[in-house]
């Protein structure tokens, strides 16, 4: 008989706290979301739990009958696992993993969890061990408290306390290695995106599990990874597309962005954020079937704003119209939105359309120049007709002389390479 070697789920409950005036339906979604974000870390959510409160309790975040309540279910249910939606303070985690006597986590240590397992690349693999022990550093003193207990004692030091102090030094070294690293990435980056062609660069952003890496195939003609989990990209993707007329453009995939996203966290993944950095134009990619559309693309926005970008050209590409429930209800959706492109990835609706979108914004950003390289720039040449869209070409006495369609952010480099002499430009227009 087979047996299965699948890892069993770990038993779980949720928590979430509706504090002061938040709208219930806002509570709830978040606290199905953070379900959603459990079970793609393999963990099976027993029960889910909502208290309402003015304001969360500085000791245990959720008051002491509450907490009671809790661990009268871990006990009934078995479960090894209690997950808050909130972030907590690292003496919260302790008082109610003392109280609780199960592991306690919150909503950032579950993500970093997920990152973890999804992380395949070198530099992925580093963005979220910084992440990790950035998390870890303030939360130490837990983890030794079984040594604190065996040894330390009042009017002297314990073993435990010099293990943490010990081990809080590890983990500073160890972040300010990962940091020098992260910077090497980096610049490594930003070494291959300059020796890049002229294209425009286009970058997918949006709300986790909205469908970017599914256009990103369909866009490309590729194969990036697409599963129906929350973070099912971690790394950055570049394709190339070609748009009609075979002009082509650059499309890079990154991972989504989430509501209460930790500000470390979009620290450490700087280096992979960088495509949206560089990109000429976001394609900014929503879920619409979704019940919380409005409350995703406003944390989408003010992730972007955190990067400093939020002032590139966005186009919002409104994904998943096949799940709507009717026509009707889909053009209330869209008449209540941002103006964008409304498509079906999954099902390839209005892709020509998205595409034909995206064309006119690309050359709404090319620059028509009249250019004249004396011959002492020959070794220009190859490097011009990479970065610019050559439209003509005519080789004259006082050098070549070339119409070209070119990115604005080449433009002052081209001038600077025709001026490497001074030739006359009247020949230009005869």
């Amino acid at each position: 008989m087979l047996q299965s070697t699948a890892t069993p789920k770990e038993r779980a409950l949720a928590v979430a706290v509706r504090a002061g005036s938040i709208d219930r339906a806002i509570v709830s979604d978040h606290l199905a979301e953070l379900v959603f974000l459990a079970e793609t870390a393999g963990a099976e959510i027993i029960e889910t739990i909502v208290q309402e409160l003015p304001r969360p309790v500085t000791a245990t975040y959720i008051g002491s009958g509450k907490v009671q309540e809790v661990k009268e279910i871990v006990e009934e249910e078995e479960i090894g696992l209690v997950i808050f939606d909130d972030d907590l303070s690292p003496a919260q985690v302790k008082n109610l993993e003392n109280q609780l006597e199960v592991k306690v986590i919150d909503r950032s240590g579950l993500i970093l969890d997920i990152f973890a397992a999804h992380a395949r690349s070198n530099e992925a693999k580093t963005q979220v061990e910084l992440a990790q022990l950035q998390y870890l550093l303030p939360r130490l003193s837990r983890m030794w408290t079984h040594l604190s207990k065996q040894y330390g004692g009042i009017g002297m030091k314990g073993p435990g306390e010099t293990q943490i102090e010990t081990d809080r030094r590890l983990i500073r070294h160890r972040i300010t290695q990962l940091k020098v690293k992260l910077e090497k990435i980096a610049t490594q980056k930003r070494t291959q995106r300059k020796g890049r062609s002229a294209l425009t660069r286009f970058a997918l952003v949006g709300y986790t599990n909205a469908g970017k890496s599914t256009l990103m195939n369909l866009l490309s003609d590729s194969e990036v990874y697409v599963r129906d989990k929350l973070f099912a990209t971690l790394d950055t993707t570049v394709r190339t597309i070609e748009f009609v007329g075979g002009k082509q453009a650059l499309l890079s995939d990154t991972v989504g962005f989430i509501r209460k996203l930790p500000t470390h966290l979009v620290a450490s993944f700087r280096s992979t954020l960088a495509e949206i950095e560089e990109a000429d134009i976001l394609l900014h990619v929503v879920d619409i079937s979704h019940p919380a559309v409005r409350e995703h693309i406003e944390a989408v926005h003010s992730t972007l704003k955190q990067l400093e970008v939020d002032s590139k050209p966005v186009i919002m590409v409104y994904n998943k119209i096949d799940k709507m429930q009717s026509g009707e209800e889909l053009q209330e959706m869209l008449q209540e939105l941002p103006s964008g492109s409304a498509i079906s990835a999954a099902r390839g609706i209005n892709i020509r359309d998205l595409k034909a979108t995206m064309q006119r914004e690309s050359e709404k950003r090319v620059l028509a120049m009249d250019l004249l390289f004396p011959y002492t720039a020959m070794q220009h040449l190859a490097r011009i007709y990479e970065i610019a869209e050559v439209m003509e070409r005519r080789d004259l006495e006082a050098g070549i002389a070339i119409k070209a369609k070119v990115d604005p952010r080449y433009a002052e480099q081209l001038v600077r390479w025709q001026n490497t002499a001074s030739p006359s430009t009247s020949e230009m227009t005869d």
